[in-house]
């Protein structure tokens, strides 16, 4: 197995790559790249034009992943998503002809302007990793890592994703306009073409199934196991929260302050890391009361509270 410094060095390589084209936007690439280590999916609040797209495509050439991107609007179908069978008038027989969703990278672009049945559909592909069609299971490619977007300025038309669904998401983040320097770099490298079109896979999907394995084994130690517990617990008691996370949220800040630490160059996680990505992972899993709502609170907001409330462990290191 590889060790902790030539599994950094892989993942900075995509970092390194995918910044080319993502400009001034490390934190959210390395996040992208801590979801996907983490098998796990991400959702992605913003606005039109900041780079969702451009996101998930670099991603998925930088690794020489299949990418495709299902645009949903209010009349697609379930069946547009997860494919369908076809009869075959010389076999005389029905096949198979899977959907977009068959890629290791899928951009599921506006989940939020399909309907819910539409929308379930792809979050069961999501959990599953398989498509079921006509009692005959076909399953996924692996890796298979999922960045669906929403609007967050726009909701005629919409069709909110329950919270249950939102679960199933690892991380929740937003990109945000770029600084000034930034988006005047962006200007001078599409000047003539779009970096896209010079970008090079820097690991196979083999490799990153490599990565994918090795993350698993980074150390957590029993005193961060248990703040994590204590965070995921507080969002169930938090008197501005209605419904707190279950104990997938305390499963996925794990996983993903694992593959953090890796990204880090270590092999055990600290509790700065666990820290560091709870607003993104727990807070799209917690539901606020109305007063909390009424009064213009956000989540992310009533998760940075919680944290600031619970002491951190000291003193741990790799043990």
């Amino acid at each position: 197995m590889a060790s902790s410094i030539e599994v950094a060095a892989q993942i900075r390589q995509v970092v390194e790559r995918v910044e080319t084209v993502v400009i001034g936007k490390r934190d959210v690439v390395e996040l992208a790249i801590v979801a996907l280590l983490c098998n796990g999916h991400l959702l992605i609040e913003d606005i039109p034009g900041v780079g969702k797209t451009t996101l998930a495509k670099t991603l998925a050439l930088s690794l020489g992943s299949a990418f495709k991107r299902i645009q949903f609007t209010p009349d697609l179908l379930p069946a547009d998503i997860t494919g369908t069978s076809i009869f075959n008038q010389k076999t005389q027989d029905f096949e198979f002809r899977p959907g977009p969703v068959f890629a290791n990278v899928v951009l599921a672009d506006e989940i939020n302007r399909a309907t819910p049945k539409t929308q379930a559909a792809l979050l069961e592909c999501m959990e599953e990793v398989q498509v079921t069609s006509d009692g005959v299971t076909h399953p996924l490619p692996r890796p298979f890592f999922v960045i669906a977007t929403q609007n967050n300025i726009e909701h005629s038309g919409t069709y909110a994703l329950p919270e249950a669904q939102l679960d199933r998401f690892l991380m929740r983040l937003g990109i945000g306009y770029p600084a000034m320097e930034d988006e005047v770099r962006i200007l001078s490298l599409q000047v003539k073409a779009h970096p896209l079109a010079m970008i090079r896979a820097v690991l196979s999907t083999e490799e990153l199934l490599v990565l994918q394995d090795a993350v698993r084994s980074v150390h957590v130690h029993k005193s961060v196991q248990e703040y994590i517990v204590s965070i995921v617990t507080a969002t169930r008691e938090h008197h501005q929260v209605e419904v707190g996370s279950s104990p997938r949220g305390s499963l996925s800040l794990l996983h993903a302050a694992q593959a953090y630490a890796a990204t880090l160059g270590r092999d055990f996680v600290l509790p700065d890391d666990v820290k560091s990505l709870a607003p993104y992972v727990l807070a799209h899993r917690i539901v606020l009361t109305p007063e909390t709502r009424a009064r213009g609170i956000g989540d992310t907001a009533v998760v940075a509270d919680l944290l600031n409330r619970i002491p951190v462990p000291v003193g741990v290191a790799k043990q």
